[in-house]
């Protein structure tokens, strides 16, 4: 087990920690979640969780933010911006904290390190300390970082014991990944933006290509891609599972090999939780395939290619 392995495993505990820490309420009456990389695609997330409890809410990078906001929200009047950055110190999230509050907006930043820049520059700051041995890749203070986020939205947690059990049945995909090397990921709603972050996390920490789309949308040419070097790890909504199963099906009879998180698959994993709380719920294992992948081709994920723990434009 090398070191993120160890970390990711390791993740729990943090989470009771983080669901017990206060958390402001929002003014306003819109928001804005914004961050880079792995945040942006948290923001995704967590910003479907504000609409879907009545809170209308966009996710943009932070570059963009910071630079063209009237591209982005048209009528930003009485507008909080929550930015995600886990070092406190990413150049652009930073620069998007304080264009915002140059155009007078409220803003709340939450970061995984103390007495950071944006924590500091925010108007309210949110620290949650993360595992001190996490290594380049995002992973527990991403989970961190969306429990936080989808707090903020209204959702209702599910339990640490629920996440545990996910991880340990991603355990399963290891023969599935076997020879495959073309790597999708499919999710709707809340769970696009974990699917984004999915794909991201095997293209970190494994070095290989991956994709990700909303699962009816993945028919309409890029399913043209699939054969039996394939694997598409579905990440199932409850109220969408019956058209997601077709997708699935279509898939398996190209060749490709099917993680279900949520419903059918060659591997299909349980998850306990509906709506937004499944995204912490299944976060882990996607974390973990990225490692799984990572040791089928010998590759250290502590040493991930042309990477940064902290991202800063000079």
């Amino acid at each position: 087990m090398n070191l993120t392995e160890k970390v990711i495993k390791e993740q729990f505990p943090f989470w009771e920690k983080a669901l017990a820490t206060a958390l402001p309420e929002l003014p306003g009456k819109s928001v804005v979640v914004t961050g880079c990389g792995t945040s942006f695609y948290l923001a995704q997330a967590i910003a479907t969780a504000f609409n879907m409890n009545g809170r209308n809410a966009i996710a943009v990078p932070g570059a963009e933010w910071a630079r063209r906001m009237d591209q982005y929200l048209a009528d930003r009047e009485d507008a909080v911006v929550i930015g995600l950055s886990r070092s406190g110190t990413t150049t652009e999230t930073v620069q998007a904290i304080e264009a915002s509050k140059q155009a007078g907006l409220q803003t709340i930043a939450i970061s995984c390190e103390p007495d950071t820049t944006l924590l500091k520059i925010a108007d309210t700051a949110v620290y949650l300390p993360t595992h001190p041995q996490e290594g380049i890749v995002m992973t527990v203070s991403a989970s961190l970082m969306l429990l936080a986020g989808l707090r903020m939205a209204g959702v209702k947690m599910g339990t640490v014991a629920e996440g545990e059990a996910v991880l340990r049945a991603a355990e399963g995909v290891v023969p599935l990944i076997k020879g495959r090397s073309h790597f999708v990921y499919l999710g709707a709603g809340t769970l696009y933006g974990m699917a984004t972050e999915g794909c991201l996390k095997l293209q970190e920490m494994s070095i290989t290509f991956s994709q990700a789309f909303h699962p009816l949308e993945y028919r309409h040419g890029p399913i043209s891609l699939i054969d039996d070097k394939s694997v598409v790890v579905m990440l199932y909504s409850e109220d969408t599972l019956a058209d997601e199963a077709k997708v699935a099906k279509e898939v398996q009879a190209m060749g490709a090999k099917v993680i279900g998180l949520g419903g059918p698959g060659d591997l299909s994993i349980p998850l306990a939780q509906k709506g937004p709380a499944r995204a912490l719920e299944l976060f882990p294992a996607l974390q973990l395939l990225g490692e799984r992948v990572a040791n089928q081709k010998n590759v250290d994920t502590a040493q991930p290619r042309h990477l940064s723990k902290v991202v800063v434009l000079q």
